[in-house]
């Protein structure tokens, strides 16, 4: 006689996630959760997965912004009583021992479950999922939902998302807006007003402790106004929305072309094309690209393919830098495919951010050709450190550091670089009337 499996496993919905899954049975294949923090977003979406996989066969993935955070929230996450996310899957459904290293799980019936950082999206090209979950997707390279779209909409999947705001100028807010009135979709946005999740003497807790007002709005409130907390930029970049900076800005054939480059090792290289007219300062960026998993050769052919009359090649310090296999630098080998780097100078990265800061006013952005330039200059933010609860002085390596990494580059290699004096900091003694100096006349 065989046992009964009961899904969702060791899960009861609460009375407001119940209708995530009413949603979803009555056959809606686009989802949109806008909770607050605590609301439980990742056990319901996981749960819902866990579900589908039995239901129907097929590859399911749940993306998070980076591989990291998938192994720490989803792969090796617990609750707070200790029980595994991963074991929402039963145990007896699973097909042998999960590969941890790829954080993909096989299931008896032929399904796979995989944990997936939308930093890589390229580790899944080819597959063809039938379910996905993107979780606190305004975090997230809005370009995989972009890669994976196509995908459903032929094998008639579905994809639910799970966030909390990130301002207006972020995808998830335009997603947010977008879905709200397309009856295909289901989207529902619960502060903890709704939920009652979390008290208002919780929130003032997290005030008390150091948590900033726009970030405590964000988060519990599931407030659109203001940008991502922690962001380097948002200010520059809102200005820029605002004067109307962000529009078409075409290639002007009496003017070079300058590339502005970041040059991953084992992630993306990324390129900024821009025009700066000299006479009035004014930075035009035009175009963008971005890819992975290709050598300089590739970068070279597709500099060569577009119709741009080029400047001067800027590149980071770290061009200079000799490879182990070849002995050469990254910078030699480029000269010798016949392109030739002025090399940006080696700053603290303060002074590098405090330049694209002083540079952005100046800046013109084309609205199609560097939408992903744009987002992730949005997105760029510095790393909390939840258990200080404060802003740590470096960025998150994530899918916006690529973007914001050539700005940086650009600010302090172009012509006319204005590179801003960092502030003198003094060192302030303090002397008692013991050590009091004692002055003796000439």
């Amino acid at each position: 006689m065989s046992e009964e499996i009961i899904l969702p496993y060791m899960f009861e919905p609460r009375p407001y996630q119940l209708s995530t899954f009413e949603a979803f049975d009555s056959g809606i294949k686009r989802l949109l959760l806008v909770w607050h923090r605590r609301a439980g977003k990742d056990k319901t979406c996981l749960n819902l997965m866990a579900r589908a996989s039995q239901e129907r066969v097929g590859s399911y993935f749940f993306f998070l912004p980076t591989y990291a955070q998938g192994k720490k929230i989803i792969w090796d996450g617990m609750d707070f009583d200790g029980f595994r996310f991963l074991n929402h899957f039963p145990r007896e459904l699973w097909a042998g021992t999960p590969n941890s290293t790829e954080m993909k799980l096989r299931l008896k019936n032929g399904s796979i479950f995989q944990v997936v950082g939308s930093d890589n999206i390229d580790s899944i090209v080819g597959t063809n999922p039938v379910g996905v979950v993107f979780s606190e997707f305004s975090l997230q390279d809005p370009r995989g939902w972009d890669f994976i779209r196509p995908i459903l909409r032929e094998n008639k999947g579905w994809a639910l998302f799970n966030g909390t705001p990130r301002g207006r100028n972020n995808h998830l807010f335009k997603l947010y807006e977008n879905a709200k009135t397309n009856k295909e979709w289901f989207v529902e946005k619960l502060s903890i007003e709704e939920t009652g999740v979390m008290t208002e003497e919780d929130v003032q807790a997290e005030r008390d402790a150091g948590m900033d007002e726009e970030l405590i709005q964000q988060e519990f409130y599931c407030s659109f106004d203001g940008g991502l907390s922690g962001a380097y930029y948002n200010k520059q970049m809102q200005d820029a929305y605002e004067e109307g900076r962000i529009t078409n800005v075409p290639y002007d054939p009496a003017i070079a072309v300058d590339t502005w480059w970041d040059i991953g090792m084992h992630d993306s290289t990324a390129i900024t094309f821009v025009q700066q007219e000299p006479a009035t300062r004014v930075v035009r960026i035009i175009d963008y690209y971005e890819t992975s998993g290709e050598g300089l050769q590739h970068y070279v052919k597709y500099l060569a393919s577009l119709p741009y009359v080029y400047g001067e090649h800027i590149g980071p310090f770290d061009l200079e830098v000799r490879e182990m296999g070849t002995g050469k630098s990254r910078l030699e080998m480029a000269y010798g495919l016949g392109l030739k780097f002025n090399i940006a100078r080696k700053l603290p990265l303060e002074d590098g951010i405090n330049a694209v800061r002083t540079m952005l006013p100046m800046c013109w952005f084309d609205k199609e050709n560097c939408k992903h330039l744009v987002e992730a200059l949005m997105s760029y933010h510095k790393m909390w450190d939840n258990r200080h609860r404060e802003w740590k002085a470096k960025p998150e390596h994530d899918w916006s550091t690529h973007g914001a990494d050539t700005l940086r580059v650009g600010a302090v290699g172009r012509r006319n670089a204005r590179i801003p004096e960092r502030k003198k900091r003094y060192e302030v003694k303090y002397w008692s009337e013991k050590s009091k100096p004692s002055w003796k006349a000439a």
